[in-house]
């Protein structure tokens, strides 16, 4: 007797699309679940940082992901912990040395904060509510869409800093170039100090959730 085959779910499904589209919006990691916070306060001064930072991250997860799904059969439930975050430290070091090789001024930049992507939450989260229990495909999703929603905002903090605090983008700058039309702007320096790339993230929490009401906590 021949036994029939189950079908093969396609690899960019509905459900494995929604892996990387949810955490770019409605499911969020900063702006919805509130976990990040802390190195979008630190690195957003400058746009440069804080794509790096997004693309470190997208990296750490999207690969950290993969290595907890396809081992999660072998770990013994009680050092998890430890082999999770032996595979984070593990992939930060690489990441680290890559910067410091090929982007030395960029590395400096970032100081202790790409070593600080081991703690993460944002990780260590995705690691155990996701690819403990899934395959390596939908939990590589998983990783790249919770990092590129986390790197987004991360971006967009950095934008808005570096043009209104520093006047430049990537360094380059912008606001002089306007200032030949006589707009009459000057660089805000609270822009740059950390305090205010919370200001910015709870502008978007609140433009996201005056576009979509359902994110809003009932009373």
């Amino acid at each position: 007797m021949s036994s029939e085959k189950k079908e093969r779910e396609p690899l960019f499904s509905a459900r494995n699309r929604k892996l990387i589209t949810l955490p770019l919006g409605r499911d969020n990691p900063i702006t919805v679940q509130v976990l990040g916070i802390c190195s979008a306060l630190a690195v957003t001064a400058k746009l440069e940082p804080a794509f790096v930072m997004a693309l470190s991250v997208i990296f750490v997860l999207g690969v950290g992901n993969v290595l907890i799904a396809l081992l999660r059969k072998t770990i013994a439930p009680r050092i998890r912990i430890i082999v999770q975050l032996t595979v984070i430290a593990t992939l930060v070091i690489l990441v680290d040395q890559f910067l410091k090789a090929f982007a030395y001024d960029v590395s400096k930049q970032l100081s202790v904060f790409v070593g600080l992507i081991i703690t993460n939450c944002i990780i260590m989260g995705r690691f155990e509510a996701f690819a403990m229990n899934n395959k390596s495909w939908p939990a590589f999703l998983d990783g790249v869409g919770n990092a590129w929603g986390y790197g987004w905002i991360l971006i967009v903090v950095s934008f808005f800093r570096e043009l209104l605090g520093s006047g430049t983008i990537w360094g380059y700058p912008v606001l002089e170039k306007i200032g030949l039309f006589n707009i009459g702007y000057e660089n805000n320096g609270m822009m740059i100090l950390p305090p205010m790339a919370l200001i910015v993230v709870g502008v978007i929490i609140w433009v996201q959730r005056s576009k979509d009401k359902e994110l809003i906590e009932e009373k």
